[in-house]
């Protein structure tokens, strides 16, 4: 039942649909609105329910060439646990120091981290960036990023 890649993959995928339409079904419902908030969410758990079943049944055709491009060497592995790990601690301090000094530090230490030598470029466009995202948001869309502890 589970020979190919593609069955694996896709009972994997199926069980986190499963996971996250459970998720989102305990959503909070709004009486006053036609369209609630949970609308995007579950549509997008469905979907995710029926490309997983497409691609249970989907023939797997791979050759030995693209199994052996699968392999990820070792030095690439160590490479995305690192970066997985700014992204948790990311999550972690957003709140604690807030959106722009949080996403500067990630934007900086981050690229530099995956190669980006130009340290005036790279300082310039972490700062630059968070703080007119941090604008867009707050000024325009009236939505509240987390503060932290710059006084704006």
């Amino acid at each position: 039942m589970l020979g190919t890649m593609n069955r694996k993959i896709s009972l994997i995928l199926l069980a986190l649909a499963a996971f996250y339409l459970i998720m989102t079904y305990n959503l909070p419902s709004y009486t006053y609105t036609e369209i609630d908030a949970d609308m995007v969410p579950k549509g997008l758990g469905w979907l995710l329910v029926f490309f997983s079943v497409v691609l249970f049944f989907i023939k797997d055709s791979e050759t030995e060439e693209q199994r052996e491009r699968r392999n990820i060497p070792k030095k690439e592995i160590i490479t995305l646990l690192a970066v997985t790990g700014m992204i948790l601690l990311y999550i972690f301090l957003l709140e604690i120091l807030g959106f722009v000094a949080v996403t500067a530090l990630f934007v900086f230490f981050c690229s530099w981290f995956l190669g980006y030598k130009k340290f005036i470029t790279n300082a310039i466009v972490s700062i630059v960036f968070p703080v007119v995202l941090y604008m867009l948001f707050t000024q325009f869309l009236r939505i509240e990023l987390p503060q932290g502890i710059l006084p704006f």
